[in-house]
């Protein structure tokens, strides 16, 4: 469990109490906050209380007062279609709202990482499609390598949950739009973005609210930092260009449908790393059968770019994919 720094002795609402609520409950009290919880579900409210949680109602007046923060879980809407009442009255209030993942970023690297001889490092993945697919390639590669790893966020264990990282550790994260649209800390060393279209368009207001909580992945990142980006679609192209203007962080195109002068691209199943001034074939993807298809050449290429940004040899990758 990763205990949430920064609210001991403080009270901190919970809303929403599914996996990632009830991970977010227990992180929270190991970090000596006192969680107040609430779901509609009757259910999922006598599950939090049968391990001690006080459920409050978070609808009535004045149940917030006194209450430092708010955390949402993922699968509750925000603004669209309709604006949620408790996180609108919240807002108002002035309290801060945040998720799992914000609380992470918050919590995991504290000054104990700086102590280590090799920090641990954070990859996130987000994407329409393929980020699964892709978040699991990374973190299978990593095993295959020999680099110590964890996988969670939306895959595997909720995020909270997962052990403190050790050293040299590499935690991949899975992260949906829901994920990404609240945290209020977001800061991956190796952020992925693999690829959008048109999808949850009613919770994200419509296709610009969609892109604008995908590549809030990308914003806080700074030098020394990667981003890798699909750049088959328009709006992966949209973004690596801008990005790039801004010039801050080592930036890596990825496709399964070009040849680039620098990025990482898979043509007719050969994978070529061109991140070094020429291309240069790393892989056949064609002897990995489980990764038959376009669709799976560019989530290899996703994968390939993400741990060569921690720093896993070209060679190594290639065995584990």
């Amino acid at each position: 469990m990763i205990p949430v720094l920064g609210f001991d002795g403080a009270k901190v609402a919970v809303l929403g109490l599914g996996r990632s609520g009830l991970a977010t409950a227990r992180a929270l009290a190991a970090g000596g906050a006192i969680p107040l919880l609430w779901d509609d579900s009757a259910e999922s409210r006598a599950k939090a209380e049968a391990e001690g949680f006080a459920t409050t109602d978070l609808t009535r007046n004045g149940a917030f007062e006194g209450v430092a923060a708010l955390v949402v879980s993922p699968g509750i809407p925000n603004l669209y279609p309709t604006p949620n009442p408790v996180i609108d009255r919240v807002l108002e209030l002035g309290i801060p709202v945040d998720n799992d993942i914000g609380l992470f970023f918050q919590s995991a690297a504290g000054p104990e990482w700086d102590e280590m001889e090799t920090p641990p490092k954070v990859v996130a993945v987000t994407g329409s499609n393929g980020k699964s697919t892709t978040t699991a390639l990374i973190h299978h590669i990593l095993q295959v390598a020999g680099k110590p790893t964890q996988m969670a966020g939306n895959i595997g264990k909720g995020v909270l949950s997962i052990d403190p990282p050790q050293d040299g550790e590499v935690v991949v994260l899975e992260l949906s739009s829901y994920q990404t649209e609240l945290a209020r800390a977001l800061t991956p060393d190796v952020a992925v973005f693999t690829n959008l279209s048109p999808d949850h368009l009613d919770r994200h207001g419509g296709m610009e609210g969609y892109v604008a909580a995908k590549r809030r992945i990308l914003l806080n990142q700074g030098k020394g930092d990667t981003a890798v980006i699909g750049v088959d679609d328009p709006w992966g192209q949209r973004i690596c260009t801008e990005i790039t203007a801004a010039n801050r962080r080592t930036i890596v195109p990825i496709s399964a449908s070009k040849a680039m002068g620098r990025g990482v691209y898979a043509l007719q199943g050969l994978l070529y790393d061109a991140t070094g001034g020429r291309a240069v074939e790393v892989a056949d993807l064609l002897r990995a059968r489980s990764l038959p298809g376009r669709h799976n050449w560019q989530n290899a290429a996703a994968a390939y770019a993400a741990v060569r940004g921690v720093g896993i040899a070209p060679e190594e990758a290639a065995e584990g994919l």
